[in-house]
């Protein structure tokens, strides 16, 4: 079984806006032992499925990202079940917006979207449909990259920038997401349901539950990319009230506990968060 994930470069215009930009292939379906479970990490996806179809399994809904589509996902905040559609080889080309950049380039409320994935035609009407069709007869990965750049460039362009909503966002990042809303209150001098208001319209959920979030992706990167091989030796408590605390969100974000999630397989889930 070959899988592989490949970082692309963003056009540095766009740099500022997508965390990561990534292309996928397999020769076919994740073996059955292999759990497929992707962690929450705060981002906004765009998903081109241009061979072969990726089906998502998440609070008990099935969704399927078809072949020759382009896809949105809302923010997610409940473990994911992935596998593409059919046994065979597959490519898809993705899009991880940062927190404080996908308001930029869909200019809707996100937390409609929220927990939900949806064809980029249902939610963009016309324009998605012209680019979906330019991007099935495209005749390249680099072509299909470029169409898809250029689109955001173009989307980009509609919608100005939110300073105070950004700096929300930088807080809770550089913060590695210790940043409570009462101390967005004092620095903004915004109440919390403006705040919250802010961050339904802007990414979809609260600044609460991005943090969480937030806070749980360091150590799940951690886990991933350092060769820690139990959440346990290291101290992953920093950001945490105790170890029930971290309990808690790791079973919210993954399904399962942290002594039974380490004696499972996820290479596919590894591999999409591998630096």
């Amino acid at each position: 079984m070959h899988l592989q994930f490949h970082h692309i470069e963003p056009h540095f215009l766009l740099k500022k806006y997508i965390e990561k930009m990534w292309f996928f292939e397999s020769s076919g379906k994740m073996p059955s032992e292999d759990m497929k479970l992707i962690v929450p990490n705060g981002n906004i996806k765009l998903t081109v499925s241009y061979q072969n179809g990726i089906v998502a399994a998440m609070n008990g809904k099935t969704f399927t990202s078809k072949e020759h589509d382009i896809t949105l996902t809302g923010l997610i905040d409940v473990p994911v079940q992935l596998d593409v559609q059919e046994d065979v080889a597959t490519e898809t080309i993705g899009i991880d917006f940062s927190p404080q950049g996908a308001y930029r380039f869909f200019h809707f409320t996100l937390n409609d979207i929220q927990n939900q994935i949806y064809s980029l035609s249902d939610v963009l009407g016309n324009i998605g449909k012209q680019l979906v069709v330019q991007i099935e007869n495209a005749s390249s990965v680099q072509e299909r990259i470029n169409l898809l750049q250029q689109f955001l460039l173009k989307q980009l362009s509609l919608n100005k920038e939110d300073l105070v909503f950004d700096y929300c966002i930088k807080s809770i990042t550089a913060s590695k997401g210790r940043m409570t809303v009462k101390e967005l209150e004092r620095k903004t001098g915004y109440s919390s349901r403006w705040l919250n208001m802010k961050f339904n319209d802007k990414i979809g959920v609260s600044p609460k539950n991005l943090s969480s979030i937030i806070r749980f992706k360091q150590y799940y990167e951690a886990f991933v990319n350092y060769n820690e091989k139990s959440f346990f030796k290291y101290d992953f408590y920093e950001l945490y009230y105790d170890q029930s605390h971290f309990i808690k969100d790791f079973k919210r974000f993954t399904g399962l506990p942290p002594r039974m999630f380490e004696r499972q397989i996820n290479n596919f889930g590894e591999s999409y968060f591998r630096k």
